[in-house]
């Protein structure tokens, strides 16, 4: 006895070509529901909503009968030409046949919010995969359908797609092992690239794993891409997700996964265009749903076969999918034959262009303000302010008076004349952050007045975006929960906004900040080693205990330095193309912490002394620890090499952590537009204390992102430390383990020559960040010390 498998979208597709109406049906109502999550994501309007689903389905029908559009990802095309569609209509479009063919240019129609976003690797390497593999990938990785749901859409039996998902994800992998090859890397990558997808899958012997992790230690390009292939289903929910759905994606999955947007075909199609206002809109688009309507009722009268019911069967052969050159797989054979590539159907973004007739251009400003990572009393913060012009004209000379609660107020400097805004230029951003006078950021200029700050700034061109930070205190008696506000004048009316939250009673504030096309870097190392044989056995050196105790960990100082009792190396790799923008300094140990450190950078063969400007406590079990922090950007002028930091105070008494990490920001004209943030606190996390990090101002919709936090007193094979964005699952780290289940297990990036970094943890993340995202930190098992976040997220430019 055998059980019928129902016809996947590809031999739908196959049947509407060779002149089967009816076959559009059984997609229609495949997918019909995923439309509308995403429309009524995209347009406020339930009506309007149906409209856009019913002129998206029609159009897509029109071009799959010219020959164009999907052979067999259906749902991908589909929801990026409902994308274009809902961005014709905004603009005013009329529809019509000439516009047809916007919707299968075969290049990514890239929300401005996410710019860049279709030149990563995964991006580039999923959209030159075959659409069979497109398929598999969207469904189960992205939307995390199950595999009786994709198996209709394959057209295969339910208990072969997660062998199809398998394969897809190694075609995935070596995708972009080829892309990147492809970009023509130094000669001593080619060697290691050829032999990472077998050490991301742990197929290589151990000596050549060493060989490995030694090259991609040092090797920035080769580290993307060992980070990329070590989770490729990441990649694609953060990054192709994105980019095929656009900023509403958790909107369109937190409705997919509800249900209930269903409805029927015709119901749904000739309903659109009923309203008098919208018939005379679009009146060429509804003539072609009712004509639509009409033939595929005349087909379901006609044809006799009761299958119509169910899955669409066509007595008529369906040709054979064209096969191009296929992905190298592994040896298990997929169910169905490899059909041919297919670049993803998604039209270009539109350009800003002046109209030759019409109205007059006009500026249309909008604005926002927003605290960065959280304000704390007793702390200072930061305050963002971001304009964009999405006007047809420039604006006039720009100002924007900016309202702070009461109990927060600019620092006393800034009160005696001009106000400190924390920033500094990004070349090519448009838009700035950290640490210089504002007058000397994209034209900003700023003075105190009573309640807040008055900035200025000369005319905003149509479609330009700039942004000022401005360095705040916290007074203790700041009364929680008081908005920020701002009102701008220069486009002819005033625009005003209010902060979505104001002083909050715990959180980490803002260091540093901005918004531009930057890359950023955290490094670290420790300073302690297991007891045992130290590295150096010398006088007052590495074998030393480090306190008191008899179990107490020894001091590593790998330096040779006679000079210092301990020290150690790590190695920062940033883009030969890009230069420094901010760099900072972090150490702990316990406390108290009395005295500077000492840091070498490479080049240089002494070492300068450090002294921290901001200093903070907290207790664990073992006793009172603290962190320290220094700006060093003008003592950081090498992008690659070793920095070493030296005689890391460290309190009387066992010691369970001494250890430091030195965070970097760099301006890349290569890199996506994004905004950037640094927020730090000493926040003890314990079994029963979580730690909530508010991370506001960053992004108002969902977008992908990179995280590098910093911990202290973490150890390896304690599990239960976990690392979460709001109610989301557990995080993956990019670096150490790699295990969701145990982010702090002793791993820094870029430290050499310790193995496991005890007490300290430097460790990225990617995620998609939500609108307010909260990231949230916990422990079962033990304490640990959270330090530092650098938060890099894509933004519209």
């Amino acid at each position: 006895m055998s059980m019928e498998v129902p016809q996947g979208d590809a031999g739908l597709l196959a049947a509407i070509r060779s002149g089967n109406a009816a076959a559009y049906v059984g997609l229609y109502e495949r997918h019909a529901s995923a439309a509308r999550a995403l429309a009524r994501a995209l347009v406020h309007d339930p009506a309007e909503a149906e409209d856009v689903v019913a002129e998206t389905f029609t159009r897509m029908l029109d071009l799959i009968r010219r020959d164009g559009g999907p052979r067999e990802a259906f749902r991908v095309h589909l929801l990026t030409a409902l994308r274009r569609t809902v961005h014709e209509r905004s603009r005013g479009g009329r529809g019509g046949e000439a516009e047809i063919e916007l919707f299968d240019p075969g290049v990514p129609f890239v929300d401005p919010a996410l710019t860049g976003l279709e030149r990563s690797l995964v991006a580039r390497s999923f959209l030159s995969l075959s659409e069979r593999w497109q398929l598999v990938l969207w469904h189960v990785e992205v939307e995390e359908a199950g595999f009786a749901e994709v198996a209709p859409m394959l057209g295969a039996p339910a208990d072969s797609v997660e062998a199809v998902s398998y394969q897809a994800l190694e075609a995935l992998r070596q995708a972009c092992l080829r892309t990147h090859l492809a970009e023509t890397p130094a000669e001593d990558c080619r060697s290691v690239l050829a032999k990472m997808g077998a050490y991301v899958r742990g197929g290589l012997a151990k000596r050549e794993s060493k060989l490995v992790e030694r090259h991609v230690e040092g090797c920035t390009d080769c580290r993307v891409v060992f980070m990329e292939l070590a989770d490729v289903s990441q990649g694609m929910r953060v990054i192709v997700g994105p980019l095929i759905a656009g900023p509403a994606l958790g909107v369109y999955l937190m409705a997919l996964n509800r249900g209930g947007l269903a409805g029927g075909f015709l119901g749904t199609v000739i309903g659109w265009g009923r309203e008098p206002e919208r018939r005379g809109r679009f009146a060429a688009s509804a003539g072609a749903v009712v004509a639509f309507a009409t033939a595929v009722a005349l087909v379901l009268m006609m044809v006799a076969d009761p299958v119509i019911r169910g899955p669409v069967t066509d007595p008529t052969p369906i040709p054979a999918p064209i096969v191009a050159q296929p992905d190298p797989l592994p040896e298990a054979p997929p169910p169905v034959p490899e059909p041919r590539r297919s670049a993803v159907a998604i039209p270009p973004p539109e350009r800003n262009t002046r109209p030759a007739r019409g109205p007059a251009p006009v500026p249309r400003l909008v604005a926002s303000i927003n605290a960065l990572g959280a304000l704390v009393r007793s702390e200072p913060g930061m305050v963002a302010v971001r304009l964009r012009n999405a006007g047809s004209g420039q604006s006039a000379e720009i100002v924007a008076r900016i309202g702070l609660p009461p109990g927060v107020m600019l620092p006393p400097a800034a009160r005696r004349g001009r106000a400190s805004a924390a920033t500094a230029p990004v070349p090519m951003a448009g838009a700035a952050g950290g640490g210089r006078p504002a007058g000397t950021v994209d034209g900003w200029s700023c003075r105190a007045v009573k309640v807040g700050a008055r900035c200025f700034r000369g005319p905003l061109p149509p479609g330009r975006s700039t942004a000022v930070f401005l360095r705040v205190m916290v007074s203790p008696r700041a009364a929680e929960g008081a908005p920020l506000s701002v009102r701008v004048s220069g486009a002819g009316a005033k625009v005003t906004a209010t902060s979505a939250s104001g002083v909050q009673d715990a959180g980490a504030p803002a260091r540093f900040a901005t918004d531009g096309r930057v890359v950023t870097s955290a490094i670290g190392n420790t300073l302690l080693a297991p007891e045992g044989p130290p590295a150096h056995r010398r006088p007052g050196g590495a074998g030393r205990q480090a306190g008191d105790g008899p179990q107490a960990p020894r001091l590593l100082d790998q330096d040779r330095d006679p000079s210092t009792g301990s020290s150690s190396a790590a190695r920062l790799a940033l883009p030969a193309r890009s230069r420094i923008v901010w760099a900072g300094l972090y150490w702990s140990g316990g406390a108290p912490a009395a005295g500077p450190v000492k840091f070498r950078v490479p080049g240089k063969e002494g070492y300068r002394l450090v002294r921290a400007s901001r200093t903070a406590e907290g207790r664990l079990p073992s006793g009172r620890v603290y962190q320290a922090f220094a700006e060093v950007t003008r003592l950081v002028s090498r992008l690659r090499g070793r920095y070493w930091v030296a005689d890391v105070p460290m309190g009387k008494g066992p010691a369970r952590h001494a250890g430091w990490s030195l965070v970097v920001i760099a301006a890349d004209p290569r890199r996506p537009y994004s905004r950037t943030v640094v927020v730090d606190t000493v926040t003890v996390v314990d079994r029963g204390s979580p730690a909530r990090i508010p991370l506001d101002g960053l992004t108002p919709a969902a977008a992908p992102a990179r995280m590098d936090l910093v911990a202290w007193g973490g150890a390896a094979g304690v599990r239960g430390d976990r690392v979460k964005l709001g109610r989301g699952r557990a995080l993956r780290p990019v670096s150490g383990g790699r295990d969701p289940g145990d982010a702090f297990d002793g791993s820094a990036t870029g430290a050499l020559g310790t193995g496991a970094t005890l007490g300290v943890d430097v460790d990225g993340f990617r995620a998609l960040l939500g609108g307010r995202p909260v990231l949230k930190v916990s422990a079962r098992r033990g304490s640990v010390i959270f330090g530092v976040a650098v938060v890099n997220v894509q933004a519209r430019s």
